[in-house]
């Protein structure tokens, strides 16, 4: 498994960035895995060489989507998420957003889905301050956790 600790990820970017890689990275819950996430990831790899997912801890999955949520585990999201070729690393995070992580690594990208606004991501604010381009890639329509755990309900 792909999924490395935080005080692992500062030396893997270094090393990463000596050898003149472009360090990509994204964020989110990645709760229940769906086509949107497989091609939202894939999108995202391909603006680099190195794709590096910030995943949610489950306590703050909770935080953000409320006590039903995750319907899967962290260990499990992880494992999952970093068997996609797309990814490269994997590190859980414990709070609601990656401000942290950007401000650590300063990848070259910093990716989110459009249905976000750059001016609203404070990691897109601390990109910006090191010279860091923030993308957003457009969502897949109806393809969420929220519609799947909705039609599951149904």
């Amino acid at each position: 498994m792909k999924t490395i600790q935080f005080n692992q990820i500062k030396n893997i970017v270094d090393q990463l960035k000596a050898d003149g890689k472009t360090v990509v990275f994204t964020n989110g819950c990645f709760d229940i895995l769906h086509a949107g996430h497989v091609r939202y990831l894939q999108a995202a790899k391909d603006l680099g060489d190195c794709l590096i997912l910030g995943l949610n801890s489950d306590q703050s999955v909770r935080a953000i989507k409320g006590p039903t949520r995750p319907i899967n585990h962290q260990e499990d999201r992880a494992e999952v998420v970093s068997a996609l070729s797309a990814v490269d690393y994997v590190v859980i995070f414990e709070e609601p957003t990656a401000e942290h992580l950007v401000a650590a690594i300063k990848p070259a990208i910093y990716v989110k889905g459009g249905d976000y606004n750059i001016q609203d991501l404070s990691e897109a604010t601390i990109a910006a301050k090191y010279g860091g381009q923030t993308i957003l890639i457009p969502e897949v329509p109806g393809r969420s956790s929220s519609n799947i755990i909705k039609k599951i309900k149904e």
